[in-house]
């Protein structure tokens, strides 16, 4: 790691506060908003990502719900790249792609809508946080069902202690996956 990247991740773990017990005891939660709330921070992130999908050719950007949305938007304007929305099923209006997928108690699923993507994009997910990869995932066969190539997948913060990149890996089917915090 250069020292410049070092710097800019410094930056940003010095901007995440830990919140103990939340949402339920025994949870050490990653609250984000002071980093959001930093404009130095977060512009440091917003460059970082908007960094990583010009070194990956993308050409497109999908935001996944709910934090993903406010990384990805603008990274999108940063990197001068379409921002797709990838919603809860349910909240798009008009025809839409939707993908299940396995949380640890049950099934969810997310939608796209249909004509954002299309042969020859090459999209960037970026999401907050990696934990247990499911809606990464989903997101990942979304945007191959809709005919598009997936350039990769960048969170600001990856959840080591969980499952999430060894479950990617195998749908990510070489593309790479980028967290530019891990704990």
């Amino acid at each position: 790691m250069t020292a410049e990247a070092q710097d800019v991740t410094d930056l940003l773990l010095s901007r995440i506060r830990d919140v103990a017990d939340y949402p339920k005891p025994g949870v050490l939660f990653k609250d984000i908003t002071p980093l959001l709330a930093d404009p130095e921070a977060f512009t440091a992130l917003t460059d970082a990502l908007a960094g990583l999908c010009s070194a990956h050719g993308a050409t497109k950007i999908v935001g996944l719900e709910a934090r993903g949305f406010i990384l990805a938007a603008p990274v999108a304007v940063r990197a001068g790249l379409g921002f797709i929305p990838v919603r809860k099923a349910g909240k798009l209006p008009g025809a839409t792609l939707r993908q299940a997928y396995e949380l640890e108690y049950g099934t969810a699923e997310i939608e796209v809508h249909a004509e954002d993507l299309a042969a020859g994009d090459r999209v960037m997910v970026i999401d907050d946080v990696l934990a247990t990869g499911g809606t990464a995932e989903a997101s990942i066969e979304l945007i191959r069902r809709a005919g598009a190539e997936v350039a990769g997948v960048a969170v600001l913060m990856e959840l080591g202690f969980l499952p999430g990149r060894a479950r990617l890996e195998p749908a990510l089917n070489g593309a790479p996956l980028t967290a530019l915090i891990t704990v």
